[in-house]
């Protein structure tokens, strides 16, 4: 079970992350006030998908890997606890206060700010997940890797 949960659960998380960072770019550039007010108010909603989603990774990619080792296991092991600090301490407090500010119509230096460190840290996760991603299918034969 764990095995096929892992990678769904994986694209899942990754795909959502990515989805709340494109609407957020796409909002603050292309979009109006009322835009970004919907995607900051709809962004605390989608982690009812994706804190479940990164929990099954962690939990499936720790059963997996329970009695391996080094090389790739072990950087995918490393980047857990990064990617899951960075998602706790910063992504959903950022979205939480962001989500509040903009229903407040308060769309000002500090929604900009906090917003600059919510990309930042999205993009820092969506690089880690993307990582794991790789060495997963790297793991399971699915990609080889590059040889000089």
């Amino acid at each position: 079970m764990p095995r096929r949960l892992h990678p769904v659960a994986g694209a899942i998380a990754l795909l959502t992350i990515l989805t709340f960072w494109v609407a957020t770019v796409l909002a603050e550039t292309l979009g109006d006030t009322a835009t970004i007010v919907a995607v900051k108010t709809a962004i605390p909603w989608g982690l009812t998908i994706l804190i479940p989603a990164l929990a099954a990774v962690g939990g499936s990619g720790f059963a997996i890997a329970r009695d391996r080792s080094g090389g790739l296991v072990a950087a995918k092991r490393r980047r857990m606890p990064l990617i899951a600090a960075n998602g706790l301490l910063i992504l959903v407090p950022c979205a939480f206060l962001l989500s509040f500010k903009a229903q407040s119509g308060t769309l000002d230096a500090v929604f900009y700010g906090v917003q600059a460190v919510e990309l930042i840290a999205g993009a820092v996760n969506i690089a880690l997940l993307g990582m794991s991603l790789r060495d997963g299918l790297r793991l399971s034969g699915r990609l080889r890797t590059a040889t000089a």
